[in-house]
């Protein structure tokens, strides 16, 4: 092994901890070293359907993989209402800390688990994936391009599945004590993102939620949408739900082009993933047909994006490990504005639906 390799440990053995297992796996920097569940054959199990190596550890605690001094930084998928607690000791054990999202149940817990890293020098980010991805790059160039796409104007983005009634009872996402953020923290979150993504995590001025959000017989949100203003006149929406078909769309409208994709959150396939963007475009004489048509553009990986993402988290922490560097503000920051968004969209409906000021205060 590698002396730069990142050793990581999982704390929790949730269904998306399988997937970031092998992302792990596959990033070159990084290596998985552990995994600790409540009990100590959970973790037998888990890591033995993952693939993790022979010498990992296998911890019957939370605890005692935190004390584990071989662990350079941990990967935490347990519910939201757990996030403060872990997070938080994870910083105090010098651990750097890939997070699970929604972050926090609130921007307040998410300040709490911030200074803890600030004040530990560990690196902090959530598992927000498909930034990562390469053909996110490839589409910030182009609204990036003020020929090509020209100043942004509006965004639309929407982030739902069909859930069944399992589902729908008894999954985490949707349990008050576990979740409570329900569909807007799970997938409501991605939307939110991207729509600060497409405005280069500009906060809007004002959010409002839309009227008439679902809950679940718990009280829990499993389907609602939000607006977002901003003072030079931007706008978004966006819409989240477990109870609509699947659809992960984005679209992004500038003064002189567009930006669409269909697959933001998962692409379709793990290598390789397409969007398509219109310039300046019109019809022909008889309009019958647009003149130029939509451009689509494929970028191929290697890598799926999950183990970019893991890759971009041990390269930082691998970069304070051997150089004494200090952690990149970038991704806490990138965090926090997505989550005072999700915030104000609670407190939004909380005031029968009004617009709710943002109010940022620096990291």
């Amino acid at each position: 092994m590698a002396d730069t390799t990142i050793r990581i440990g999982i704390i929790g053995c949730a269904e998306i901890a399988r997937k970031v297992s092998r992302a792990i796996l596959l990033a070159p920097n990084a290596t998985l070293s552990a995994v600790a569940s409540r009990t100590i054959d959970k973790a037998a199990n888990f890591a033995k359907a993952n693939g993790f190596p022979p010498e990992a550890k296998i911890h019957g605690s939370y605890v005692s993989l935190l004390d584990d001094p071989d662990i350079d930084a941990v990967y935490l998928p347990l519910p939201t209402s757990l996030h403060l607690k872990w997070a938080v000791l994870t910083a105090k054990k010098k651990k750097h800390v890939l997070i699970e999202k929604p972050v926090a149940l609130n921007v307040a817990e998410l300040d709490q688990i911030l200074k803890a890293c600030e004040e530990n020098g560990v690196q902090f980010m959530d598992g927000t994936m498909w930034v990562h991805h390469p053909r996110t790059q490839k589409m910030k160039e182009f609204l990036n391009d003020k020929e090509l796409f020209g100043q942004l104007k509006t965004v639309s983005s929407f982030c739902c599945f069909l859930a069944n009634p399992q589902f729908l009872q008894n999954n985490i996402r949707v349990k008050p004590d576990l979740d409570a953020l329900g569909a807007l923290g799970d997938v409501g979150w991605y939307g939110i993102r991207s729509i600060l993504w497409a405005a280069d995590y500009e906060l809007p001025t004002t959010v409002t939620a839309m009227r008439g959000p679902v809950y679940n017989e718990a009280g829990v949100i499993i389907d609602c949408g939000a607006s977002l203003h901003w003072e030079d006149g931007k706008t978004a929406t966006f819409h989240c739900s477990f109870i609509s078909n699947r659809t992960m769309d984005v679209v992004a409208i500038g003064t002189y082009g567009t930006l669409r994709l269909s697959d933001f959150i998962i692409p379709y396939q793990q290598h390789e993933a397409s969007y398509t963007t219109s310039t300046k475009v019109g019809f022909n004489e008889l309009a019958t047909e647009w003149v130029p048509p939509p451009s689509e553009h494929t970028v191929t990986i290697e890598l799926p994006q999950e183990a970019w993402m893991v890759r971009e988290f041990a390269g930082l922490v691998e970069n304070i490990k051997k150089n004494g560097a200090q952690p990149d503000k970038k991704w806490p920051e990138i965090s926090r504005k997505t989550q005072l968004v999700m915030d104000a969209v609670m407190a939004s409906i909380k005031k029968g639906f009004e617009p709710v000021e943002i109010v940022s205060l620096c990291v």
